[in-house]
């Protein structure tokens, strides 16, 4: 009778963490290098914490003090947001408290920054990745020491091509590079995203020089369509989430402005690192995207 009690109480415990396990939702951790580069992805954010029960944190690489090009931020904030030494002095506090406006929306639990300097517009990720302008040593060990502890499903980073950012380059790299270190059972896989319009043509394979951003060339181009209609009328869609997340960027008003109820589709490239085995849970994890909340096609 004890034996038959004991068999019970495990297969019941094993029910109960597999209900659990499944309850909690897929785990995201998003690394990127500037306050607003989530908005490229921010409702796929907002459906895996509001409707699939999971989590996200954020990782932000710089202080966000490059960005002085808010002309009518300049009225907003009462200070002239196009100046270099006022965005120096100012827009690191600012932008946090933007970050922290957007992360409200998109529901993110953690918020880890690392402060590197945003000191100009360049194409070459190399002296960031050296240690020349970056501290690489403590951008590595604060990573793995987030990785270890958050246990994440998912890394989302943006694309590296050739002509983003080296900012945004180096913000990606490292991300795949501390996946790739990490110790624990199950890597996280790392996800390159960016927004497009459904007639892009956009294609993308691999950094040259940079081995590990190689995409996985079977692997699908995944995407939420946050543009389709629902609801009454179909006058309902999943932009007005990326639209409140981009409104709480006011001082990048000219790059928001420009960005404004744009982008039909958030799109999410495969790394070859991530290995073809983890293929599969990756479609999964997308289809359950789209058939949570109100589903889109």
């Amino acid at each position: 009778m004890k034996k038959a009690t004991y068999a019970l109480c495990i297969a019941f415990s094993l029910v109960l963490f597999c209900f659990q396990a499944y309850s909690q939702g897929p785990k995201i951790l998003i690394i990127t290098a500037h306050p607003d580069d989530e908005t490229m992805f921010p409702v796929t954010v907002f459906k895996v914490t509001h409707e699939m029960k999971g989590t996200a944190d954020v990782a932000l690489m710089t202080d966000g003090s490059g960005g002085y090009n808010g002309l009518v931020a300049s009225s907003y904030y009462g200070k002239n947001m196009t100046d270099s030494a006022t965005g120096r002095t100012y827009l690191p506090l600012i932008r946090k408290k933007e970050l922290l406006c957007s992360g409200e929306v998109m529901g993110i639990r953690n918020f880890h920054f690392f402060d590197q300097i945003d000191d100009f517009y360049q194409m070459n990720p190399e002296p960031f990745l050296s240690g020349e302008r970056w501290d690489i040593g403590y951008i590595e060990k604060k990573l793995d020491k987030i990785l270890e502890q958050g246990k994440y499903d998912f890394i989302f980073c943006l694309v590296p091509d050739a002509g983003q950012h080296a900012h945004h380059k180096t913000a990606s790299i490292m991300a795949l590079r501390a996946a790739q270190r990490y110790k624990g059972a199950n890597k996280p896989i790392v996800l390159g995203g960016r927004s497009a319009g459904k007639d892009s043509d956009y294609k993308f394979v691999e950094l040259e020089n940079y081995p590990e951003t190689k995409i996985l060339e079977k692997a699908p181009v995944f995407y939420f369509d946050r543009s389709f209609g629902f609801g009454e009328n179909n006058k309902h869609s999943y932009m007005i989430v990326a639209d409140w997340v981009k409104a709480c960027h006011k001082s990048q008003s000219g790059d928001m402005n420009a960005a404004m109820h744009r982008g039909d589709l958030e799109t999410f490239w495969y790394f070859e690192a991530n290995g073809a085995q983890n293929l599969e849970k990756t479609r999964v994890f997308f289809e359950q995207l789209k058939s949570s909340g109100f589903p889109t096609k």
